[in-house]
């Protein structure tokens, strides 16, 4: 079977996920309802929260130019990120928005492994701020849902990605491959850099706050009264569900997710439906920008560095 065959089945695949969860949480939310819950919402909510995503991606700008070696201005760095969100956002499965930032970061540099290992360490990093952030509220917000399918539900995620983490940074799998050698070193090298890790986790901490407190103004502007806290624990596994390689860029899964785990603390189906829809439509709205960035500058490599 050629590789190009192989790309094209897995793409199927994913879309036939995608399509049929999406498929499910509609028959069961209804449509027409989603749709007129999302037509009611209130302006200045939506407004707010595709602020606060714009928000978000500065201060992960930010982030990310505290882990390249290279200096890059925020100038250069909060375009890309606003022209890989547009990417991620409105062509999925075709071209990630990750590897359209590594791809100009290369272009600038001629360093291909470090511009995929800052990129992905800055993922990394964001991510596992997000498990951090959702285990130290855990506590306060599991009453909401004790005894439960899902109580559980977060700390087993997060012990999956710690073991997970654990085979492939302290096992280094595959570290007799170059390739992989190089990104091990580059990842490594940031043990002796206590101060700047310090730094990223706390902007990641900003990103992920400004991420849920969204979803929560959403919720608010759709007339649905949730507790933050369960936000701060439901959002991560959100996100973590919708990581999973098994969609196109998570679509499906996150209205599915929404819709199980806001039903556990008596959220209608298509409350949750529209709460989902109304934050993709957010990052939407924000990832439009990158779409301007793209036409503004067609070749961010080839603009002189300030």
């Amino acid at each position: 079977m050629s590789r190009n065959l192989k790309k094209i089945l897995v793409f199927v695949f994913k879309l036939l996920v995608s399509s049929a969860l999406l498929y499910i949480v509609l028959s069961r939310a209804g449509i027409e309802k989603v749709l007129s819950l999302l037509k009611n919402i209130n302006p200045l909510s939506f407004i707010f929260a595709v602020f606060l995503y714009i928000a978000g991606l500065f201060a992960a700008s930010i982030r990310w130019k505290l882990l390249l070696d290279e200096k890059f201005s925020l100038r250069r760095l909060f375009p890309l990120y606003l022209l890989g969100s547009f990417f991620s956002t409105f062509l999925p499965g075709l071209v990630g928005g990750d590897a359209v930032k590594a791809y100009y970061i290369y272009k600038e540099t001629g360093k291909g492994t470090q511009a995929l290992a800052s990129v992905f360490m800055d993922r990394y990093i964001g991510f596992s701020t997000l498990m951090v952030v959702g285990m130290i509220v855990f506590p306060f917000g599991r009453e909401y849902f004790k005894g439960l399918w899902i109580e559980w539900l977060l700390p087993l995620i997060v012990l999956s990605f710690v073991v997970v983490s654990f085979l492939i940074f302290g096992l280094r799998l595959g570290k007799k491959i170059k390739f992989l050698s190089d990104f091990y070193g580059y990842f490594h090298s940031y043990r002796k850099k206590p101060d700047l890790m310090v730094k990223t986790f706390l902007l990641s901490a900003v990103v992920q706050v400004l991420i849920i407190y969204a979803v929560y103004i959403l919720a608010q502007g759709l007339g649905e009264h949730i507790p933050l806290r369960v936000l701060f624990i439901f959002v991560p596994i959100i996100v973590a569900l919708s990581t999973l390689p098994v969609s196109i860029s998570g679509i499906g899964v996150r209205e599915a997710s929404f819709v199980l785990l806001l039903s556990s603390i008596g959220i209608g189906a298509d409350a949750a439906a529209a709460i989902s829809f109304a934050w993709f439509l957010s990052i939407s709205a924000g990832g439009l920008l990158g779409l301007y960035e793209y036409f503004r500058h067609k070749d961010y490599a080839q603009q002189p560095e300030e």
